[in-house]
């Protein structure tokens, strides 16, 4: 009699149900980062850093679970559970991002100009969208899913550009301290719009066992660096760095 394969440990599987629930913190995460950008409430300021909180914890979990489950599953059971590791850690820095954002909208001395809140709300909308299609690509093996995140990761990378644009280009004088955390926001949801496009990425390479990474990066691609000397620098790829205006009111 042929002796049947014991059953995938149960740890194997509630890893990859944390992971799911991972996408659906980072989503609420997204969507109260919103509604703290649009309405300034304080219970979505306040539930940004739980979902922070919580991010933190599951990926401490799988980090500490994942060696004693991945010693007791099949190949394809092991891959799934690899795949759980690399998308807790995206999913962790989505959860330092939409935190970092929050709290610097809140340090804010001045309330965001109407441009750049609409800009920043526009990329915290479609941070939320991307994370339920990830959720549901994951659930549902859905490459279609996959595909559009990593294909609209572009719509976050064309806003933040635009905020860039708006504050070196513009002649309007405007704070340097107000600039500064503007565009820091702004980078911050292009990192996290790039985090998770690295999940639709991964959740192809779970399904068709190929990367589709490492593909050549788009330029544009904006960095702030701080100078040696003078106000701090913008990297612009295939560009000279940029000074920040300097300081104005808003």
């Amino acid at each position: 009699m042929k002796r049947q394969r014991p059953e995938a440990p149960r740890s194997a599987n509630e890893l990859t149900q944390l992971v799911l629930q991972a996408c659906l913190v980072a989503k609420d995460a997204a969507y109260n980062l919103r509604d703290f950008i649009e309405n300034s409430s304080n219970m979505a300021f306040i539930s940004v850093k739980d979902c922070e909180k919580e991010l933190d914890r599951m990926e401490r979990r799988i980090d500490e679970e994942i060696p004693s489950a991945i010693t007791e599953v099949t190949e394809s059971e092991a891959r799934e559970l690899l795949a759980c590791l690399k998308c807790i850690i995206d999913l962790e820095r989505i959860g330092d991002l939409t935190c970092s954002v929050a709290m610097r909208l809140q340090d804010l001395p001045v309330r965001l100009l109407r441009d750049d809140s609409r800009d920043l709300i526009a990329m915290s909308d479609v941070l939320e969208k991307m994370l339920e299609a990830v959720h549901q690509g994951f659930l549902r093996r859905d490459l279609s899913s996959a595909t559009w995140v990593i294909q609209t990761d572009a719509q976050i990378d064309q806003l933040c550009r635009s905020v860039f644009r708006r504050h070196l280009e513009s002649r309007e004088r405007r704070r340097r301290d107000y600039s500064t955390s503007v565009l820091l926001m702004a980078q911050a949801f292009e990192r996290a719009g790039d985090h998770t496009k690295n999940l639709g990425e991964e959740l192809f390479h779970l399904v068709e066992g190929r990367s589709v990474r490492h593909e050549p990066k788009r330029p544009g691609r904006y960095k702030l660096e701080p100078a040696s000397s003078g106000p701090m620098q913008i990297a612009v790829a295939g560009t000279r760095t940029a000074p920040l205006r300097k300081s104005g009111r808003p």
